[in-house]
């Protein structure tokens, strides 16, 4: 290289206003045919390149796109198709496609989880009984459009081997190195194409490096690049890493590869004292993460640059590539679309179009001297500046109340085995109770009139009035179905974190700031950029009046101190865990006054908590002790009588469970349908002591279940669970389904509870 490139490893695909979405969703719902359905994604997609193009950028990835999910994408590319979808080999078909990702009437969708500590969901690959073979080259054809169609050489994305291997199941874990051996001749034939087309970098994503891995595990990732140099030695690959700093770094610099891609953002510094300490191969190119892809605030381009000065003190300039942290997939599009926004915040927000703008200022500083970007500098450190010294990050009674903090302020009043027999005596539930996550469907009346009503089309009386009427429809509903303990339906909510962002101190949200959770879901976090504080009541109106309604039990519903926290982009001038407490304290009001207002079932879902856990196993016990202490400060001041509940999703249980236990709720449920029962294998190993419901049965999917498979999931559970402490729900919030499905797969659920508490008196 004769001078520092600019270089972006993956662009978010949903654009600017959703338009991938839509176009997704009109295409599954029969609106748009399938040629035009792939047109429309290919001018998105195509836009996105010139988009990137123009900002000036040297190294645009190509291939990272997806109409779905990149690791599914890497699945199909290898023909891995589990055997409950029909598919007769080559190419898969669209529709085989997304049938792996939704599920269809007679097959369940494959297992979704997250994607290592963020909050997008993959599907993930199932190995077992399938052979890979490449049955299409995507790379190559994405790199082929661009060139063609733009002039732009891209620089292919690939997930690499070993990571896929590691994220996928249907193997023994002795059988890890000879799984991979499979993939790496199919990873070869893909370079050998990309080569013949003239291809000169490629980006192979390997985040599984920034995790624990055994030291001899690199032999591994030696083994594979060795082989996929031979295959194509004059293609330069970027090993890539993010999220983490690496482990084993000595021998990481050292694998046969021609680049390797390291986050100087999100590594504590560690990646950089490496990189000092040990130095970096003369004969390599360093791929600098200096650009947080993982969250919204505008970069300090002074300790940027300062960082990057450091980086060619070890690295000469024309062995510096000069990108983001990770993927951009992870943040919003642009801030130039965000015209309500106050001035004090747009001018410290950096979303996709900005970072890359930032990538290219300190790209042309390194190349061509500081002088060059110095107004740059100087804006960038007068907007940052000013936010941090302006009054909503420094409440003073916000400080003061996580100052004197005491430990005794997050323990119940009695330990579990005293408030199971109080509760039991106030609620006098059968055994096996039925309930729900907490939402019901968004229908499009819901969302019309919520629309009317925040344009001012509809007054605040009349929009009440609806949302009551909503409630009592289905509060009658649930009391038809006969489930035990009821909620109010969350139709005053779009988002169980952006509800209460909205009415908290210290948040503020955006009109476009979206970015994908799972397939065409998008999330729009709030941006917590001050000190957070409670204002006023802020689900009692709802709540209590959906309890007058009926003489079951209605749960208040909130969502959890961690879960606001993960799910949201946090400030970065003070600690995580400082802003997690200011949460729980906030929430900790909501709590007592529902329970001041005759609310005893509150259900604080913190289904965000096992996606939070670092990269790092050695740093999970502080992350944890975090994560359990606001819990309980957010809902350690109830009367015993008072019962608490959470509920999380896609966790890996055997890894926490000692701190799920420690969150001392007396009833979690977790989301479990979609692992086809692996989850419970968990409790064969470790005694779980509270009450607890596996969902039952798997709402991302429209399919409505049969009595058997949810008969079945209940008896699998008992086999490890106290049936006194076990609960009956479904997997999830139903938001997104349609009223008929859910309606007909609650009665599924509440007749498979009767038949299985019958089948228990028997015995």
């Amino acid at each position: 290289m004769e001078k520092v490139l600019s270089s972006n490893l993956g662009y978010p695909r949903i654009g600017e206003k959703r338009e991938w979405k839509q176009v997704l969703e009109q295409f599954w719902a029969g609106k748009v045919g399938k040629e035009a359905f792939l047109k429309q994604m290919e001018e998105i997609r195509l836009q996105q390149l010139v988009k990137q193009q123009e900002q000036g950028v040297d190294l645009i990835p190509v291939g990272d796109f997806s109409l779905y999910d990149h690791v599914l994408d890497t699945a199909v590319m290898f023909g891995l198709v589990p055997r409950r979808f029909e598919y007769s080999g080559r190419k898969i078909p669209l529709e085989t496609y997304f049938d792996i990702a939704r599920g269809t009437k007679d097959a369940v969708a494959s297992e979704m989880t997250k994607w290592f500590n963020t909050n997008y969901h993959y599907i993930v690959p199932e190995l077992a009984e399938t052979a890979p073979a490449l049955v299409e080259n995507r790379p190559l054809q994405f790199y082929q459009e661009a060139k063609q169609k733009l002039g732009i050489h891209g620089k292919p994305v690939i997930l690499g081997p070993v990571t896929f291997v590691k994220l996928s199941k249907g193997y023994n874990k002795s059988e890890f190195k000879a799984v991979v051996e499979q993939f790496v001749p199919l990873y070869a034939e893909i370079l050998r194409e990309l080569e013949a087309e003239g291809v000169e970098w490629v980006q192979f994503d390997e985040p599984i490096l920034a995790a624990s891995i055994l030291k001899e595990e690199i032999a591994i990732f030696n083994e594979v690049y060795q082989a996929l140099h031979d295959a194509a030695p004059n293609v330069k690959v970027i090993l890539q890493t993010y999220f983490e700093s690496i482990e084993h770094y000595e021998e990481v610099i050292s694998l046969p590869v021609q680049a390797i891609g390291l986050d100087f953002v999100h590594d504590e510094g560690q990646n950089l004292a490496a990189l000092k300490k040990y130095g970096f191969p003369k004969n390599k190119v360093l791929a600098a993460g200096v650009i947080d892809g993982r969250n919204i605030w505008r970069t300090n381009l002074e300790e940027t640059f300062s960082i990057l000065t450091e980086i060619t003190e070890v690295v000469p300039k024309t062995s510096l590539i000069v990108q983001p942290s990770s993927s951009l997939l992870h943040v919003p599009v642009t801030v130039k679309i965000e015209e309500t926004l106050d001035e004090l915040l747009r001018d410290t927000l950096s979303f996709a179009d900005e970072k890359l703008a930032e990538t290219v200022i300190l790209t042309k500083g390194i190349n061509d001297g500081k002088k060059e970007i110095e107004k740059e500098i100087a804006e960038s450190t007068r907007a940052i500046q000013t936010l941090n010294q302006s009054s909503i990050r420094n409440n003073t009674q916000v400080r003061e109340a996580a100052l004197s903090l005491q430990k005794d302020q997050a323990e119940r009043r009695a330990p579990f085995t005293v408030r199971q027999g109080i509760q039991e005596k106030a609620f006098q539930l059968p055994v096996l109770p039925t309930t729900t996550i907490g939402s019901f469907p968004q229908t499009k009346e819901v969302r019309k009139q919520r629309l009317k009503w925040r344009k001012g089309e509809l007054t605040d009386s009349d929009y009440g009035a609806f949302i009551k009427a909503e409630i009592k429809k289905w509060i009658d509903i649930q009391e038809e179905l006969g489930l035990d303990v009821l909620v109010h339906g969350e139709f005053e909510r779009t988002d169980m974190v952006e509800y209460f962002g909205e009415k908290l101190a210290g948040f503020q949200f955006t009109k476009y700031g979206w970015v994908q959770s799972y397939g065409s879901r998008c999330v729009k976090p709030p941006l917590i950029y001050g000190d957070v504080a409670f204002k006023k009541p802020m689900t009692i109106e709802e709540t209590v009046y959906a309890q007058s309604l009926t003489s079951k039990p209605v749960k208040g519903m909130l969502t959890g101190p961690i879960t606001i926290l993960n799910w949201s982009f946090v400030r970065n001038d003070i600690s995580r865990y400082a802003v997690a407490n200011q949460i729980a304290l906030a929430l900790r009001k909501e709590v007592e006054t529902l329970e001041e207002n005759g609310i005893r079932m509150i259900q604080v879902d913190e289904p965000a908590i096992r996606e939070g856990l670092p990269l790092k196993r050695e740093k999970w016990a502080a992350y944890l002790e975090a994560a359990v202490y606001a819990f309980k400060l957010a809902t350690s001041s109830v009367q015993n009588d008072t019962q608490i509940h959470t509920h999380m999703c896609y966790s890996d249980f055997k890894h926490i469970i000692n701190a799920i236990k420690a969150l001392d709720a007396d009833v979690i449920s977790i989301e479990t349908s979609r692992s086809h029962g692996e989850l419970i294998h968990a409790f064969e190993d470790h005694t779980y002591d509270k009450g607890i419901g596996l969902g039952v049965y798997d709402i991302h999917s429209p399919r409505v279940p049969q009595l058997e498979e949810m008969t079945r999931n209940i008896h699998r559970a008992l086999q490890v669970l106290d049936p006194k402490l076990f609960w009956i729900n479904p997997d999830c919030g139903l938001k997104t389904r349609g009223i008929d499905e859910t309606v007909a797969a609650l009665r599924v659920m509440v007749k498979s509870a009767e038949q299985t508490r019958e089948e228990l008196l028997v015995k």
